[in-house]
């Protein structure tokens, strides 16, 4: 067996903490902290996937009024001991080139393209973290047949969970964070081509 490298053992007796992701430059790409618990994304990423994202980021910069910010691949400290990395969220922070993660009061949407290996944890886990850190909106993209369908998840105050908003397929239009109309079809490109 493999010992660990220095940089993969936790600094402390209780683990690790949502800080400590900004002090691990050897740490690869896409490294998330979930329940003090390092989780790395080492599988090559989808061509569909990527794709789809930087479709969506350039579609939703378009759309966002003044105010709001989209950003790409960006942790959020969702408590002392958690820090996931959606694939795109949408902001009301004002834009600073220095940031390395956003607080949960400053996201008002939390977007994740299900692959095989976040599967359990975008349908599961992040939908119940991201709703219980109380940010308004989370959409989870799922692939079907080649194209994307959206589940839209609206943060219900009373009960402090998600409620289904929808699932989308061909068109997506939402009023909320802001008034969203998507055709999901133009998010990637055919087969073939």
């Amino acid at each position: 067996m493999t010992a660990l490298p220095d940089w993969m053992r936790p600094p402390r007796e209780e683990g690790w903490f949502a800080e400590d992701l900004d002090r691990l430059p050897e740490a690869p790409r896409h490294t998330e902290l979930i329940d003090g618990a390092l989780v790395f994304v080492v599988s090559p990423q989808r061509s569909w996937h990527g794709r789809l994202v930087t479709s969506l980021t350039t579609m939703l910069m378009a759309a966002a009024p003044a105010g709001f910010e989209v950003e790409r691949e960006m942790t959020i400290r969702l408590d002392e001991r958690t820090r996931p990395e959606p694939d795109l969220l949408v902001t009301t922070a004002p834009y600073d080139p220095d940031r390395t993660w956003y607080a949960p009061e400053e996201v008002q949407l939390v977007v994740e393209v299900v692959s095989p290996e976040s599967a359990h944890r975008d349908r599961t886990v992040k939908l119940h973290k991201y709703a219980e850190a109380k940010i308004p909106h989370y959409w989870c993209i799922e692939q079907e047949g080649g194209a994307p369908t959206v589940h839209a998840y609206e943060l219900d105050e009373p009960t402090g969970v998600y409620a289904p908003a929808g699932i989308f397929r061909g068109t997506f239009e939402r009023p909320v964070p802001f008034e969203i109309s998507l055709d999901l079809d133009k998010l990637t490109p055919p087969r073939g081509n």
